[in-house]
C-alpha cells in the first residue's frame, strides 16, 4: 500500500494512494496516526477508505508524505564514503570506524520539501544532492522502541519514502573541519516522498543476506547521473534501526536515512573521483530526479539563493578566571 498527504486547493488530505486516486483515510486521521497504530491496522483502515471523497491524483499537489518526530540520516555506503571524502575532507578514505557501527547525524525536520517544490537554497557554491531510501517508523504493539535486536526493529519499518539529502559542500566541509556536524551545510532542506510505500511491497526485493536490491537513479536535467543497489549498504535497514534504538529510542514517525548510494549517488562523490567539479555543482532552474525501483520518484527545481544575516566571528576572550 502507498500512504500520502496532498493538498486540494487550500484544503489537506492524509490517506491511501490507490492505482490513480487519493482517497482519504476513514475518520479524518491523519499519517501520523496510521503511523502509531502500526502496520497491523492498515488493511482494516483500507477496508474502510472514504471512496466516495476520492480525488485524481493527477489533480492534487503531493505534500511530504509525513511530518518527521525526528530525521537520522545515515552513512551506509562504503562507495559513498570512499568518493565524497575527498571532495568534502581533502583526503580519499573509509576510515576503519566505519565499518564497526553504522553511524548517522540528526537533521532538520521542519525543512522538509516536496516532491514538485522549488528548494530555494543558502549561498553555496557547491550545491549538491542526495540520492537515499528512507524507512519510516511506525508502531509495534507490546514495544516501546527502546533498545530493539534486529528480528524486532524489523518489524518497527512500517515503510519507505525516497530521500533527497540536499548538501551545501562549502558549508559542510568548513564545518566538518571543527569536528562536529554537518550543520548548516544540511539543514535548509530535506526532500522526502512521493509516498511512504508500505515495507511488504519492498520484501520481494530482499536478497539472501537481508538487504533490500532496488535500483536508485539519480538524473539532473534529464541526464543520469548515477545509479546503484541499494543493497550495496554495509548494513541492511533493520540493523540500521536497531542502532538508532541502541540506549535510546525510535517512535512512529522518524525517519532514517540510507545515506547516499554509491556509483555517483552524489555530485560530491564523482568530483572526489575525478578531481574536480565534474559535473558541475547544482544551479538555480537545475531539474533534480530521484528515482528509487518499488518506491517511486522526487523532483525538484533548484531555487534561488537566499541572502541571510553576516556570522560574526568568534571573539578572542582573556580567559579570566574570576570578574
Amino acid at each position: 500500500m502507498r500512504i500520502a498527504r496532498w493538498a486540494d486547493g487550500a484544503d489537506v488530505g492524509e490517506g491511501f494512494v490507490d492505482a490513480n486516486a487519493v482517497i482519504p483515510f476513514p475518520d479524518g486521521l491523519r499519517v501520523a496516526e496510521v503511523l502509531a497504530q502500526g502496520l497491523e491496522a492498515l488493511p482494516a483502515l483500507f477496508a474502510r477508505r472514504v471512496t466516495d471523497a476520492a480525488r485524481p491524483l493527477a489533480e492534487v499537489r503531493l505534500l511530504a508524505p509525513l511530518v518527521p518526530a525526528s530525521i537520522r540520516d545515515f552513512v551506509a555506503f562504503e562507495e559513498h564514503v570512499e568518493g565524497v571524502s575527498a571532495s568534502v575532507d581533502g583526503k580519499s578514505e573509509v576510515v576503519p570506524e566505519w565499518y564497526e557501527a553504522p553511524t548517522f547525524y540528526f537533521t532538520n525536520p521542519h525543512t522538509v520539501r516536496a516532491t514538485g517544490e522549488i528548494v530555494p537554497i543558502p549561498q553555496t557554491a557547491r550545491l549538491d544532492v542526495e540520492l537515499e531510501l528512507a524507512a519510516v517508523i511506525g508502531g509495534v504493539a507490546g514495544s516501546d522502541g527502546e533498545n530493539l535486536d534486529a528480528e524486532t526493529a524489523a518489524s518497527h519499518i512500517f515503510g519507505y519514502t525516497v530521500m533527497n539529502d540536499w548538501s551545501a559542500r562549502d558549508l559542510q566541509s568548513r564545518e566538518m573541519k571543527v569536528r562536529l556536524g554537518p550543520a548548516k551545510g544540511k539543514d535548509f532542506a530535506m526532500t522526502l516522498g512521493p509516498w511512504i510505500v508500505t515495507a511488504d511491497e519492498l520484501a520481494p526485493y530482499t536478497d539472501d543476506d537481508g538487504f533490500l536490491a532496488v535500483r536508485a537513479e539519480l538524473f539532473v536535467n534529464g541526464e543520469r547521473i548515477g545509479h546503484d543497489l541499494v543493497s550495496n549498504m554495509g548494513w541492511p535497514f533493520p540493523e540500521l534501526v536497531a542502532y538508532a534504538a541502541r540506549n535510546s529510542v525510535v517512535v512512529p514517525g522518524d525517519v532514517l536515512g540510507s545515506g547516499t548510494v554509491g556509483n555517483g549517488g552524489c555530485l560530491g562523490e564523482l568530483w572526489g573521483r575525478r578531481g574536480g567539479l565534474d559535473p558541475r555543482p547544482l544551479e538555480p532552474g537545475d531539474e533534480v530526479r530521484l528515482v528509487v525501483e518499488g518506491v517511486g520518484e522526487v523532483v525538484n527545481v533548484v531555487g534561488e539563493r537566499v541572502a541571510a544575516p553576516a556570522v560574526p566571528r568568534a571573539r578572542e576572550r582573556s580567559r579570566a578566571r574570576s570578574r
